[in-house]
């Protein structure tokens, strides 16, 4: 079973620093140069894309053979990706370029599973390899490699092997950062603590609704992060009105695309984590999430297209779900979550409710968190819930964790004599 440690990689010196960024910098223009090779021979109708020179004599002294192998090998698999995309008839844009020398590269490199090493413990550390000649600039013996600083705690420190590292420098938070493919066997999976099921309602103002048959609700606020998110893309926008006719995109621009897609990938992995670690303490072995492809298909708007198709990205966000329960033994399953927002817990009905923002209300009496309702409404679709639902737990993102409310939605309540309308509003965003 593969999995993947993250973390953060820091030179011990200021030498160090200079040498991994040269060590990444000639990472970046090997793959320009191939991937211009590539892109040169497809444009040539008897051009060979596979058919490219020899870059070990000119790179192999600055990163090592084996690590030219590997920016080779990583090319040829986008260039496979993107003919496999093509033979599908899936639009999509050849193999793109790592930045470029006037504007600078984009630092970054792969290294063989064999040609680096990590130590964890109090003083964990990350040994790579590099060429000779740098070596030999940078006062390194032969058989030595260059040593750099980890910090972060891996999710598996225990593995049967190790792939290729993936090593970058992110520009965002100014750090160098380290992706470790691992290969771990099942039986350092947990096992379910007990058989209770919990249902996932997703949305943007509010990301994840959670209500479980233990009777506990859950609330991973959206509002803040998306609007980061829109300043970010508006900021994006206003840029790319300026640039001279013929140009689609800057370095600015680009390190935005990045930013965002980074603090929102961010928000959701520890999003995900933290849900799961809570559901396993809870006993669930089973989670139903709501599927959004209707949806995807059929809103239009401009500011509900924003949420879904650019904020929201379902198969990733899914896909991290299904891999970090399965560390814990819970199975993902990807169900229609329709007319959910609008159908009433309490009793059933769709007709007599009314959704207004983040309350629904019904003839019968209920009202209560829309969003927490429909993860109810959802949960009830499949499983018996007899207990009686808490009070709501709500976290908001405050860049580095999600953090519990002290102002938690409040439960829902009955009332006798309800003032509701019977018509319908739905939100701008009715994936809950």
């Amino acid at each position: 079973m593969k999995r993947t440690n993250e973390f953060e990689v820091v030179p011990k010196s200021d030498a160090d620093e200079e040498l991994l960024r040269r060590l990444l910098d000639a990472s970046a223009a090997l793959w320009n140069e191939i991937n211009y090779q590539r892109r040169t021979n497809f444009e040539d109708p008897d051009g060979d894309v596979w058919e490219i020179d020899e870059y070990r004599g000119r790179y192999g002294g600055t990163l090592g053979a084996s690590t030219v192998q590997q920016i080779e090998r990583k090319n040829r698999e986008a260039w496979r990706s993107f003919f496999a995309l093509r033979e599908k008839g899936e639009a999509n844009s050849k193999p793109g370029f790592w930045g470029n020398q006037d504007e600078g590269r984009d630092l970054r490199t792969y290294i063989r599973n064999t040609s680096y090493s990590v130590k964890w413990g109090e003083y964990s550390r990350l040994e790579i390899l590099v060429g000779q000649d740098l070596k030999k600039e940078y006062g390194l013996g032969y058989r030595e490699r260059l040593r750099l600083e980890v910090r972060g705690e891996p999710n598996w420190n225990e593995y049967d092997k190790q792939g290729r590292l993936e090593l970058y420098y992110d520009d965002v938070s100014e750090t160098f950062r380290a992706f470790q493919p691992v290969t771990i066997s099942n039986s350092r999976l947990a096992q379910p603590l007990a058989d209770e099921t919990a249902a996932l309602d997703i949305g943007a103002n509010n990301i994840v609704a959670c209500t479980t048959t233990t009777g506990e609700q859950y609330l991973y606020e959206g509002r803040n992060l998306f609007k980061r998110f829109r300043e970010t893309t508006q900021r994006i926008a206003e840029l790319q009105s300026k640039l001279e006719d013929g140009r689609y995109s800057s370095k600015q621009i680009e390190s935005l695309y990045r930013r965002r897609t980074r603090r929102r990938n961010h928000a959701m992995d520890a999003l995900v984590r933290d849900l799961i670690e809570r559901l396993y303490d809870e006993g669930v072995s089973t989670v139903y999430v709501g599927d959004l492809t209707d949806i995807l298909e059929t809103h239009w708007s401009v500011r509900t297209n924003a949420k879904l198709h650019n904020f929201w990205t379902f198969r990733r966000f899914v896909g991290r779900l299904a891999d970090t329960a399965e560390e814990f033994g819970i199975t993902v399953e990807v169900r229609t979550e329709a007319w959910t927002s609008q159908t009433c817990p309490n009793c059933g009905s769709t007709e007599d409710t009314t959704r207004h923002q983040d309350t629904l209300t019904c003839h019968c009496g209920f009202e209560g968190h829309a969003d927490l309702a429909a993860s109810e409404t959802f949960l009830r679709r499949h499983e018996t819930v007899a207990r009686p639902m808490a009070r709501p737990v709500c976290l908001k993102w405050d860049s580095h964790d999600w953090l519990e409310s002290p102002r938690s939605p409040r439960p829902n309540e009955e009332h006798t004599n309800p003032q509701v309308a019977s018509v319908v509003v739905r939100d701008d965003f009715v994936v809950s």
